[in-house]
């Protein structure tokens, strides 16, 4: 299910999301240990929890208040960053070059 978060990610295939909405402590546990290895820190399988960053509920804490493209879509009031009148402005640019399947979302 298609499901974009502001920044173009699909938040349908995610993790977080999935473990969330099945109550599935293993998958919990072994994304935990994916991301932290990943991004060089340590998350706890209790935290890998989400809604999607759009939707009402629950927040990966990176979703929450970590995401600075979150943090700037939320007061415009878009429902992604395709929609902003700024786009294709340097935060997201730099995103896509990690995560380049975001950008091609938001680009259809």
């Amino acid at each position: 299910m298609k499901m974009l978060g502001y920044c173009g990610l699909n938040c349908g295939e995610c993790p977080a999301r999935i473990a969330f909405l099945t109550d599935d402590d293993d998958l919990r546990k072994t994304t935990a240990e994916e991301w932290s290895k990943l991004y060089k820190t340590e998350i706890k399988p209790e935290n890998v929890n989400c809604t999607g960053c759009r939707e009402e509920g629950v927040k990966f804490p990176h979703c929450e208040s970590g995401c600075e493209i979150r943090k700037c879509a939320l007061p415009r009031s878009i429902g992604n960053c395709s929609e902003c009148p700024e786009f294709s402005c340097e935060k997201i640019e730099e995103f896509f070059t990690f995560a380049p399947e975001a950008g091609e979302n938001l680009r259809k």
